[in-house]
């Protein structure tokens, strides 16, 4: 997928949940190459405060141009799980996640980081730490064999390097169970 295309449809969800006073960020391989290097992707990830009362306001205003599930949407704010839109002319994925309101989560939002990708097109992006983290939590969930999901966290440690916030690194590792992981990647990128 070109990435015009997925920022594209990336500035036209940021700008619905925005409408919709709806609390997101972007995360996954979108939100490493801006961190780290880029590469393509095939889908955007969002994570999303949506609340029953944004379902249909929600779909509402981008079944035009997405395929989108109405019943699926509400099963995923409910259950706070996740749903899909696919952009009809592009093809291009978006995943939805809709998290609990824990400390972990409230945390994450608190830190994202305003980004400009264009003139008068910026989008909330999880902060390099925090896709760092949530990309460790993915390798280990996939038995540690994605070499993207590995890639993409060397290369935001590479980049970002003493700009990181390693305190943060350390605690949040320790408390999501990748600590080891963690550690193991920064032998690999000194």
């Amino acid at each position: 997928m070109p990435m015009d295309s997925a920022l594209d449809v990336t500035l036209a969800l940021a700008a619905t949940f925005e409408r919709l006073d709806v609390p997101y960020l972007v995360g996954g391989s979108l939100a490493s190459s801006l961190y780290g290097e880029p590469r393509s992707t095939q889908d955007v990830d969002f994570v999303a405060f949506l609340e029953p009362d944004h379902v249909a306001p929600l779909v509402a205003s981008i079944e035009k141009d997405f395929y989108v599930d109405l019943d699926r949407v509400r099963r995923a704010v409910a259950r706070k799980a996740s749903f899909n839109a696919l952009h009809l002319k592009t093809m291009f994925k978006a995943d939805v996640f809709v998290p609990e309101r824990t400390p972990s989560s409230l945390r994450e939002m608190s830190r994202r980081r305003r980004v400009e990708l264009a003139p008068d097109k910026a989008i909330w992006v999880a902060s390099a730490e925090d896709v760092v983290l949530q990309k460790l939590v993915w390798y280990r969930k996939g038995n540690e064999v994605s070499d993207r999901q590995w890639r993409d966290v060397l290369s935001v440690l590479e980049v970002g390097g003493a700009k990181l916030d390693d305190e943060y690194l350390d605690e949040s590792a320790s408390e999501l169970g990748v600590a080891d992981l963690l550690e193991r990647a920064r032998r690999r990128t000194d």
